[in-house]
């Protein structure tokens, strides 16, 4: 390629030479406001976009805070202790399963000890969630009545007569004396029959939470129902269910199943027709039946 060639590239007209300054200018003109100009600044963020980055702020904060959140267990009886409730303690399928075996039985475990002789948890679990046990009031006060009197001879030991009380009757004082019965138990007796509005038998000392068979073989022999209490009977072919659902027999799904059977069936004539109520317990019909006026 001649010089004469190479020349030619670099010859421009008025016009061209014109535009080529124009370009540098420019170029020169950006690099100066790239370097003394702050860019950042002028960009504004919108509304939307402050409003997202604050809640996600708090989002973050949220999950640095239950990063370190540690549960807390509350005092409880470890012979209730569900599948979910034994899950969280850190209990094994088995042990669980061990645990509602036993209780299946209609037996207690009434210290740690026992516990870990049904469940076989480890000493390590034990230790860690046998603070939380909390038993009955008559199982923490079983040492009251490990002491008895020593007579010489029990010839001359009298015998004291046992008299038999309407449990409706009952004061909480008369409770108390019961062997395994406390303040709290007691007051629950009472309570249930205040709500009840009177008992109508025995057997519903078993409804008494935290009441042991031991404990209601000692109510049935210084208590009976002498006579049936004067009580208000629920009318079960006409109440609603609102009404039906306060009695302490009835939960709201029963109340709306007596209902729904009651429309589709006419009214109730009797304890048998009672006993067909899903989930209604057969074994109490009988009982239950007494509270109400068919």
């Amino acid at each position: 390629m001649t010089f004469k060639i190479i020349k030619s590239y670099f010859k421009f007209s008025p016009g061209q030479r014109t535009g080529v300054f124009l370009l540098f200018g420019i170029i020169i003109v950006l690099q100066l406001v790239y370097f003394f100009v702050d860019v950042s600044a002028l960009s504004n963020d919108s509304p939307e976009k402050e409003k997202w980055l604050s809640v996600q702020l708090q989002i973050d904060s949220m999950k640095q805070q239950k990063l370190h959140y540690i549960p807390k267990i509350y005092p409880f009886n470890p012979n209730f202790i569900s599948d979910y409730k034994g899950y969280k303690l850190g209990m094994s399928v088995l042990e669980i399963d061990r645990l509602l075996a036993f209780r299946k039985g209609n037996n207690y475990v009434n210290s740690r000890k026992e516990f870990q002789d049904v469940t076989k948890v480890s000493d390590s679990l034990l230790n860690a969630i046998s603070p939380y046990f909390k038993f009955p009031d008559w199982v923490n006060n079983k040492k009251e009545f490990k002491d008895y009197k020593k007579y010489p001879n029990s010839a001359f030991v009298k015998k004291e007569k046992t008299v038999i009380i309407d449990i409706n009757k009952a004061t909480q004082e008369d409770l108390i004396k019961i062997y395994g019965i406390g303040e709290a138990i007691s007051l629950r007796i009472l309570k249930l029959k205040e709500s009840l509005g009177g008992f109508v038998s025995m057997e519903q000392m078993n409804d008494v939470w935290g009441v042991s068979p031991e404990v209601i073989e000692n109510l049935n022999s210084h208590f009976k129902v002498s006579e049936l209490p004067n009580l208000k009977k629920i009318d079960i072919n006409n109440a609603s269910t609102k009404e039906l659902s306060q009695f302490p027999y009835f939960n709201y799904q029963l109340a709306k199943q007596i209902v729904t059977f009651r429309s589709m069936n006419g009214d109730f004539k009797n304890v048998n027709d009672l006993t067909k109520i899903k989930g209604l317990s057969i074994d109490k019909a009988n009982i239950i039946a007494l509270y109400l006026d068919f």
